[in-house]
């Protein structure tokens, strides 16, 4: 089984856009597909065929989100060891192609978000990350060519 580790944050997050999707959403899915069937017949009915497809789409999110949620582990940064890169870790390193500092934290795919400097821990940067120590050079294999990072902190 293929666990989805989370902080508190991403978790409370997750179960909030579940519950937004099961009641609200759900409600007024419901509601579109009661209105266009009001206007008559349904195998000529754009409107109705429209809401029933965009409630098969709100139905397989949900369906995602319970899947992912059914799979989540909370993490506490408290109990995690720091002389290794996790999940959750935060990683200062040194781009040694272009000689520059950069800082990441290793995150799951569903709270990777680049703006805020999270990145997925499946992704190849994160996969080449997980299991390194400070002064360790990781070699990540992207689309342009080999980078070689080397690890100056890790923190969370």
């Amino acid at each position: 089984m293929k666990y989805n580790y989370l902080t508190q944050e991403g978790y409370d997050r997750v179960q909030g856009e579940l519950e937004e999707l099961k009641t609200t959403e759900r409600q007024k899915a419901s509601a579109a597909i009661a209105e266009a069937r009001e206007k008559g017949d349904l195998s000529e009915n754009a409107e109705y065929h429209a809401a029933k497809h965009a409630q098969g789409l709100l139905e397989m999110k949900i369906n995602n989100l319970e899947k992912e949620m059914a799979n989540a582990r909370v993490i506490d940064p408290s109990q995690l060891d720091n002389s290794n890169v996790v999940v959750l870790s935060k990683v200062r390193m040194k781009n040694l192609r272009v000689n520059k500092e950069i800082t990441y934290q290793l995150v799951s795919q569903s709270e990777a978000d680049l703006s805020l400097k999270k990145i997925s821990v499946s992704s190849p940067i994160g996969l080449g990350l997980l299991g390194k120590a400070v002064g360790d050079v990781a070699e990540i294999q992207t689309p342009g060519g080999v980078i070689k990072f080397e690890i100056l902190e890790i923190f969370f």
